[in-house]
């Protein structure tokens, strides 16, 4: 049975594409960010980050409201499908690992894996319904990002290298 044939229009768009939208905006903030100052991990994995985490948060809402209905018409049901949010955490965790890298004596990529995993919370927060939650914390972040280049007197808005990898 396909469960979200059911949905509506109105449905569709606050429970699906409003918070996929909003992770792909604020991700694409922070990765910009990130991708203006050379890092690997820029737009492009902190959107597809974004997305899969909202995808698996608007999933695990949709899977809850399911089994409330089944509730409500006398149906019991375990509450399993709620679990799956610590999944994505522990698979964020992974990816964050690789970008971190050791090398003569220093420890390199720990902002870029905080900002890959901030990108993946923002897409649960978002795609758990929580929009307003979602805006203030993606402000947080991006204004964060932003204004501590700034302080270390680099403009993540300028072109500084046109042979960089672009990792849009």
């Amino acid at each position: 049975m396909i469960q979200d044939l059911t949905l509506s229009l109105e449905e569709i768009a606050f429970k699906i594409l409003l918070p996929l939208v909003l992770s792909a905006l604020f991700a694409y903030l922070i990765g910009y960010e990130r991708q203006k100052i050379g890092k690997a991990a820029g737009i492009s994995s902190h959107i597809l980050v974004a997305f899969a985490s909202a995808a698996i948060a608007i999933l695990q809402r949709l899977i809850f409201e399911v089994e409330i209905d089944l509730v409500d018409s006398g149906i019991l049901v375990s509450a399993q499908s709620q679990r799956i949010i610590a999944q994505v955490l522990t698979g964020i965790g992974f990816i964050g690992a690789g970008v971190i890298l050791k090398e003569k004596g220093t420890i390199k990529g720990i902002t870029t894996a905080t900002t890959i995993w901030s990108s993946a919370i923002l897409g649960l927060v978002f795609g758990s319904g929580y929009i307003v939650l979602g805006s203030i914390v993606g402000l947080f972040i991006v204004i964060f990002v932003f204004s501590r280049d700034f302080v270390r007197g680099f403009n993540p808005f300028k072109d500084t290298d046109k042979d960089a990898e672009d990792h849009l």
